[in-house]
């Protein structure tokens, strides 16, 4: 992803200038699982004195959701076009997702569910394998044998989802059990969406987490809809985060359309993690924009009403709004950059696609030390061109 322009001091006009009259911010573990923590308005006005943050995050938070948004849509078209199988959008809940993602450091595991793609490439995973996974094809480092958007990276820290609801949630309590045993400095954050709370995994997850204290830090998506369900369907809790006292463990609520507050609220329980302090449940209130992915119609069981309502709630309407109003950002630095971006992705897509087919060789690959002869044996047939 593109590296943000240099952004000058770290103090923000507008807050040194309302820095008498505005509160000072609230600890996301004083407002807790039933308030709702939150920094900038939907108008991109600060309802507090915004804490201090790493230089230029607030400039590459804005530019990784227009990154993301820009090529959702160039995917989502190449779905459209029959050029890749499947593709699932991070519409609307780009500052749920970066600001949660950045949040955590290089060292930490993070095992995400299907929409923060954005994340594997904010932390350096390259684009060219970011968009080779989806076509699955020779460029794919997982060689096509992962589902579309289920992207991974080793050197990103970045763990592949499985498809199955909640699944990563059990696998993100594991990892974080074995790096609090090897004694690593490390946490490990894991995702999930509202209807992942439903699950078995969600129960097992989270229990053992607390059990063990263990470094482990869960972000859910709370974006209305598991796919055609509602979160008032899901559960008689009063919110998702209320659900974290049961396993011993606090749970924050954060506006999820608020990119800074995403980010200062899953800071603060990385940190307690990190300090030994055992895990957090963080629920971020969000819309998804779009449908549940490229296989759906969300205009068959959603009020198209509803939807419109949350778009003005848009997360980087609202981020720009407030980057505006500080002099970080104008139009014509936005148009620079999104031109700059839909080049790199058009070169990208056209580099990848014309990659070929993954060898069929490959099939008898990366699963056993010792292939058996009965394998072996179908192998040779097979580039013998026999059937096998």
């Amino acid at each position: 992803m593109a590296e943000a322009r240099a952004t000058g001091k770290s103090a923000l006009r507008k807050s040194e200038k309302s820095g008498a009259t505005l509160p000072a911010a609230p600890d996301p573990y004083e407002v807790g699982p039933l308030g709702l923590f939150r920094l900038v308005d939907e108008h991109g006005e600060p309802v507090c004195r915004i804490p201090d943050l790493p230089e230029g995050l607030a400039v590459r938070l804005l530019e990784a959701m227009l990154f993301q948004r820009a090529l959702d849509q160039r995917m989502l078209n190449l779905q459209r076009q029959g050029r890749i199988g499947f593709y699932g959008t991070a519409k609307g809940q780009e500052g749920a997702v970066l600001g949660a993602g950045a949040a955590f450091e290089e060292r930490d595991w993070l095992l995400p569910a299907l929409r923060e793609g954005a994340v594997a490439l904010w932390r350096g995973m390259p684009l060219d394998a970011y968009v080779a996974q989806c076509f699955g094809n020779a460029a794919d480092p997982t060689r096509g044998r992962q589902m579309p958007c289920h992207y991974s990276d080793r050197d990103a820290h970045y763990v592949s989802l499985s498809s199955p609801i909640g699944t990563q949630i059990g696998h993100a309590a594991g990892v974080a059990r074995a790096v609090q045993i090897r004694g690593d400095d490390v946490v490990v954050g894991g995702w999930l969406g509202d209807g992942a709370t439903s699950s078995n995994d969600f129960h097992a997850g989270l229990n053992f987490a607390g059990v063990w204290k263990a470094p482990c830090v869960f972000v859910c998506q709370n974006n209305q809809w598991a796919i055609s369900v509602p979160v008032a369907s899901q559960t008689a809790s009063e919110t998702l985060a209320a659900k974290a006292a049961a396993y011993g463990m606090p749970g924050l609520r954060v506006d999820g359309n608020d990119v800074l507050a995403c980010y200062v609220a899953v800071k603060a329980a990385v940190d307690r993690a990190r300090h030994g302090e055992g895990p957090t449940f963080v629920e971020c209130l969000t819309y998804r924009m779009g449908g549940h992915s490229s296989s759906d119609d969300p205009s068959r069981y959603r009020d198209e009403d509803e939807a419109k309502s949350w778009e003005a709630r848009d997360p980087l309407l609202r981020h720009r709004s407030w980057l505006e109003a500080e002099g970080l950002w104008d139009r014509s630095r936005e148009e620079d950059y999104l031109a700059t971006a839909g080049r790199t992705i058009t070169e990208t897509i056209a580099r990848v696609e014309s990659s070929g087919s993954v060898p069929v060789e490959s099939l008898y690959e990366d699963v056993w030390a010792d292939v058996p002869p009965l394998l072996v044996d179908q192998r040779e047939r097979l580039l013998g061109g026999e059937a096998v």
